[in-house]
């Protein structure tokens, strides 16, 4: 699993430099929190900017733990004002089906490593939904009882267990995205 910073000799795609005041995009890329946001202003200010790479809507930027630590740096307290007024802008807004099942990954993957550091405290109440989702959605793989009986379908029975696993993830997904909104630009 990678760290809570950019892969290891990794540069920002838009200075082509080492990063400065590194923050990580909802589809999974990162940059130098003045870079994002310049390409954000050559824009429309009225609309998330599209990234440099896979040009999808960056609805969320995270900036790294290190970054946060380093708050009391006047260029690093403003970069971070920057991506927390981003933030406040665009965070709210999911999109469609389609931007939420590409999300999946960076959220998921920013859950999984805020659950195993123990620096990291995720409220308790997001933990206990998370659990229940989790919990819930394997009782109902592992029940004889089905919407769509795997013995008389055989494979197509299949379909919605995996559903009801896509729903769970899409719930545990959007729990955790209202959770780096509030971190990182809600109020």
């Amino acid at each position: 699993m990678e760290g809570p910073g950019p892969p290891a000799n990794d540069m920002c795609s838009v200075c082509h430099g080492n990063f400065n005041t590194p923050c990580q995009s909802n589809c999974c890329h990162w940059f130098c929190a003045n870079c994002i946001m310049l390409v954000w202003h050559h824009g429309s200010a009225v609309q998330p900017c599209k990234c440099p790479l896979c040009r999808r809507p960056i609805t969320l930027l995270v900036p790294t733990d290190d970054s946060l630590s380093h708050r009391h740096d006047p260029e690093v307290a403003n970069a971070l004002d920057k991506i927390q007024r981003y933030n406040r802008l665009f965070g709210e807004r999911e999109g469609g089906l389609l931007q939420r099942l590409q999300d999946l990954p960076f959220l998921l993957r920013r859950l999984l490593q805020d659950f195993s550091d123990p620096r990291r405290s995720l409220p308790l109440v997001i933990r206990a939904r998370v659990y229940i989702a989790m919990i819930l959605s394997v009782v109902y793989i592992i029940s004889p009882i089905d919407i769509i009986p795997e013995g008389i379908l055989g494979i197509v029975g299949l379909l919605d267990d995996l559903l009801i696993v896509l729903i769970c993830f899409l719930h545990v997904a959007a729990l955790y995205r209202s959770v780096l909104y509030l971190r990182h630009g809600g109020s």
